[in-house]
């Protein structure tokens, strides 16, 4: 039974801290679309994505107005791309990426992510056509996200790949200059990405998932904040894990009732519960002020990646215990555009991206939002990625980088994109070039825990 208590600490929770359903994303499978012709697979695309998500909007709507939870985004989440266009014999990735542009739009919903490919062991039929199409099909659409798997700790990571990344996102970056670069911003490279994220950029559909899923995304960094900040000062370290367990599973409660109702009234199987910490530039939804509320100075100080170790194995633990299926990438994001303590704390300088680095080794996620200098060459962009997908495979975790190029911008210059996706400091980088050892490409070999089996 619910108690009235538990109903008003709810209530303060969305009206006063920040507390949403960060995102319904309906994940759709289009492998039955495909097609020798790109112009009858472009309709059965169409046909089968506006079929299934065309009462996503309105029945989150519905959601949000009948328990008074906020529902930010209301998304879709597609097969990897580059599989149906492995059928086609004119693989024209951009004409399909226009297709899907205008399926979002007939939905109305906020992104549709999986223009994607996955080539952390080689590149199959269709991968290479929509890798070198990224630039321009970013540039051409609104809302279409994209996203390649570089390397896994089964595979090892693709240099190759990495090597063509760092050129993709600069073009991207390039040919939408006059848009605030924002093309690298729909644009995340993984290692061990997930089938089943429900997030922007990086959601797509996994090859494994059912025919059409609903998975739920919630975040609640000012709730965690607010309850660490009502909390004894003199609490130890134990106590903060324990309330931060506590917290997660309130909040994992409602991403689970929303889920259920979203899945009922769309006739669709309910996947997962992503609990992610996803912050906003909104003062006070931010993973950097939950790290400094347990007592650090400013977030990149020493002791930061302790601090968030204890933050994202609490949030895990507490989301598990509050559903059976909790999946995606839950736990703590630190997109450093999109957290508005993250910042600060860069453009103080407490913040740097070696520190980030650092922090992604225990983190839900990776290098995530970060504006970097327009004249970064690519081969230093592949070494950034290169670097993270490193964590991630020997780590068996997933890591990822979605950097920006601030095209006319140098180092502590601004960038701002509005929205979600906020804006912040251009960061610097190291100067010195790893130009060699990208251009040696092949694959750096997986780690020994690969074999598990």
């Amino acid at each position: 039974m619910l108690e009235t208590k538990d109903i008003l600490e709810t209530i303060t929770m969305i009206q006063d801290e920040n507390l949403d359903v960060r995102t319904i994303t309906m994940g759709i499978s289009l492998l039955d679309c495909c097609h020798s012709d790109i112009e009858t697979m472009c309709d059965k695309v169409y046909d089968k994505i506006t079929g299934y998500a065309r009462n996503l909007v309105d029945t989150g709507c519905q959601i949000e107005r009948e328990y008074g939870i906020p529902i930010i985004n209301k998304r879709i989440s597609i097969t990897p791309a580059a599989m149906i266009l492995a059928s086609c014999e004119k693989k024209d990735a951009v004409r399909l990426a226009i297709t899907l542009e205008k399926a979002a739009r007939e939905c109305g919903v906020n992104f549709l992510g999986g223009f994607s490919a996955l080539v952390q062991k080689g590149f199959g039929p269709g991968d290479k056509e929509l890798l070198e199409a990224i630039p321009q099909a970013l540039s051409e659409t609104d809302h279409i996200c994209s996203s390649v798997n570089i390397g896994s700790t089964k595979a090892g990571i693709n240099m190759d790949a990495v090597g063509i990344m760092g050129n993709v996102v600069s073009e991207t970056a390039r040919l939408t200059a006059d848009r605030g670069c924002i093309g690298p911003a729909k644009l995340v490279v993984f290692c061990n990405a997930p089938e089943d994220n429900p997030f922007m950029a990086g959601a797509f559909h996994g090859a494994g998932e059912p025919d059409c899923v609903i998975n739920v995304g919630v975040s609640g960094p000012g709730v965690v904040r607010a309850a660490l900040k009502k909390a004894d000062s003199g609490m130890d370290l134990t106590g903060v894990a324990d309330l931060v367990k506590k917290t997660a599973f309130k909040i994992t409660r409602m991403g689970q009732l929303v889920a259920t109702q979203a899945s009922k009234r769309l006739n669709v199987p309910f996947g997962i519960v992503d609990l992610s910490l996803a912050p906003t530039p909104a003062v006070g939804d931010s993973v950097a002020y939950i790290l400094e509320e347990m007592g650090l100075e400013k977030c990149g100080c020493h002791g930061t990646t302790a601090a968030l170790a204890l933050l994202n194995d609490a949030v895990k633990k507490g989301g598990v215990m509050a559903s059976s299926h909790v999946g995606g990438l839950s736990g703590a994001f630190i997109p450093v555009t999109e957290d508005a303590g993250m910042i600060a704390a860069a453009r103080c300088g407490a913040l740097s991206i070696t520190k980030l680095e650092a922090m992604t080794a225990v983190c839900s996620v990776g290098l995530d939002m970060i504006n970097i200098p327009g004249d970064t060459p690519p081969e230093v962009i592949s070494a950034i990625i290169a670097d993270e997908a490193a964590i991630g495979m020997v780590n068996s975790k997933t890591t990822a980088v979605r950097v920006v190029p601030a095209i006319g911008k140098k180092v502590g210059d601004e960038l701002s994109f509005g929205g979600l996706l906020g804006g912040g400091p251009v960061m610097p980088v190291s100067t010195y070039s790893p130009a060699k050892f990208i251009r040696r490409g092949g694959r750096i070999p997986a780690p020994m825990q690969s074999l598990k089996n």
